[in-house]
C-alpha cells in the first residue's frame, strides 16, 4: 500500500524522529549556553544549566568569622550573616573540614576556650565568649551547605560588553573576525563557480579525474595540512596576516565548494543551456546569465557552510594570524583569553561564547532555506 499515490511512505516516521532529533541534538548546547550566560560562577559550577529553575543545595566554600564585638550580660559576642546578599538556607553546618555537616540550624557547637557558636537558617550566626575576642587573631571557620533559590544576573554580560578592558578587546576581536570571514567565504565561491561549471557542462580532457581528485581532497584533514602550508606562506611572505589565512581558508573550502556546486550543475536542464548555445551565448554568458541564477541555492549553502566554519574556526587563526601585539586577534582567541591563566571565569565564557554565535544565527535563520535546497541538490535524477 505504501506505492500507491497520495498514501505516506513507511520511511515518514523516522525521517521525521531524525529531524527532531538533530533539531534538539543543536538546540539543547544553544539553549545552555544562553542559559549559563545569567548564571553566577557558583552556579555555573556546582551545577549544570537544566536545573537553573529549580533550588539547589550545595557545600560552600569554608567562611572565617568576622564581626564588631559586643559585651552582653557578662559574656562577649560576634553577630553576623554568612550570605548577606542572597537568599541561601542553611540546612548544615560546621567547624571543622572532618565534619562540615555536624550542626543543624538552631544547634549550639561547643568550641575551644568556652566558646559557643549557633547559626540559623538565614546563615545569621553568634559567637559567644567568657573572654574579650578582641586580641584573637583568627576566628573560627563555618563550612555550611546550604539550599540556594533561581538566580539570575545581568552582570555577566555588563563586565563583558561595558567593562572597558572587555568591551574594548571583544570590540576589535569582532572586527577583526569580520575581516578574516567575509573574504573567506567570498573568495572560495568565486573560483569553486567557475571550476565546477567546467566540471559540470565542458568537455575537456581529464574532468573524471579532476572530478575524483576534488572528492579524494575532502577527505584530507586539515591538520595534515597545516605545517606544510605555514611553510609554503611564509616562504612567500604572506603567513603573518589577513592575506594568509585568507587563502589558508579558501584552500580548505575549495574542495566542499566545488563538489557541492558541481553537483548542483549538473542537476539543471540541458536544454537551456544547449538553446543558449545555438543563440550564440558563450561560455562565459551562459555561466553568467543562466547557470549563476539558478545555482543561488547552492551558492547560499555553501555559503552558510563557510561562514560558520570560518567564523568559529581558531586553529588556521592561530597558525596563519601570528601576532603578538593583540591587532588580528579573532573572537574565538579572545575568548579562551577572557578564561585567564588558571581557567577561571566560567560565566564570562558562557556569556562571550554566545555573544559570539549572534551572528552565525541570524545568517543561518536567515538563509536556511538554500540551505536545505542546496543540501538535496543532485541528490535525485
Amino acid at each position: 500500500m505504501d506505492n500507491i499515490a497520495g498514501s505516506k511512505s513507511s520511511l515518514g516516521w523516522a525521517v521525521n524522529i531524525s529531524v527532531a532529533f538533530l533539531v534538539l541534538l543543536w538546540l539543547f548546547p544553544t539553549v545552555g549556553l544562553f542559559v549559563s550566560s545569567f548564571r553566577t560562577a557558583d552556579q555555573i559550577s556546582g551545577s549544570g544549566w537544566w536545573s537553573a529553575l529549580s533550588t539547589q543545595e550545595r557545600q560552600n566554600p569554608a567562611i572565617r568569622l568576622s564581626g564588631e564585638e559586643q559585651e552582653v550580660d557578662g559574656a562577649y559576642v560576634i553577630e553576623g550573616d554568612l550570605f548577606p546578599e542572597t537568599d541561601a538556607i542553611v540546612s548544615k553546618w560546621g567547624t571543622s573540614s572532618r565534619a562540615p555537616d555536624a550542626y543543624a540550624p538552631g544547634d549550639v557547637a561547643e568550641l575551644s576556650d568556652g566558646w559557643t557558636l549557633t547559626m540559623t537558617e538565614e546563615g545569621e550566626f553568634t559567637l559567644t565568649s567568657p573572654t574579650s575576642l578582641a586580641e584573637v587573631k583568627r576566628l573560627p571557620r563555618v563550612f555550611t551547605t546550604a539550599k540556594s533559590p533561581p538566580e539570575f544576573t545581568f552582570d555577566n554580560y555588563d563586565k563583558m560588553l561595558f567593562s572597558p578592558a572587555n568591551s574594548e578587546n571583544m570590540a576589535k576581536a569582532f572586527f577583526n573576525t569580520l575581516t578574516v570571514v567575509i573574504p573567506s567565504t567570498i573568495i572560495p565561491i568565486l573560483i569553486a563557480a567557475f571550476a565546477a561549471y567546467a566540471l559540470a557542462w565542458m568537455d575537456f580532457p581529464g574532468r573524471a579525474l579532476l572530478v575524483a581528485f576534488v572528492v579524494a581532497l575532502l577527505v584530507v584533514p586539515l591538520q595534515l595540512a597545516l605545517i606544510p602550508l605555514l611553510r609554503l606562506h611564509l616562504a612567500a611572505g604572506i603567513g603573518k596576516g589577513y592575506l594568509g589565512v585568507w587563502m589558508a581558508h579558501t584552500g580548505f573550502g575549495m574542495p566542499l565548494a566545488i563538489y557541492l556546486l558541481r553537483n548542483y550543475m549538473v542537476g539543471l536542464p540541458k536544454d537551456i543551456i544547449e538553446n543558449a548555445r545555438v543563440d550564440g551565448a558563450t561560455e562565459f554568458q551562459i555561466f553568467l546569465k543562466i547557470i549563476l541564477p539558478l545555482s543561488f541555492p547552492a551558492l547560499a549553502s555553501f555559503a552558510i557552510f563557510q561562514f560558520l566554519w570560518t567564523w568559529n574556526d581558531l586553529l588556521v587563526a592561530l597558525v596563519f594570524l601570528i601576532d603578538s601585539t593583540g591587532e588580528t586577534t579573532v573572537m574565538t582567541r579572545q575568548i579562551v583569553e577572557l578564561l585567564g591563566t588558571r581557567g577561571g571565569n566560567w560565566e564570562i565564557l558562557a556569556t562571550a561564547a554566545f555573544v559570539s554565535i549572534a551572528v552565525p544565527l541570524m545568517v543561518f535563520f536567515a538563509m536556511q532555506k538554500y540551505l536545505v535546497r542546496g543540501l538535496l541538490a543532485g541528490s535525485v535524477k
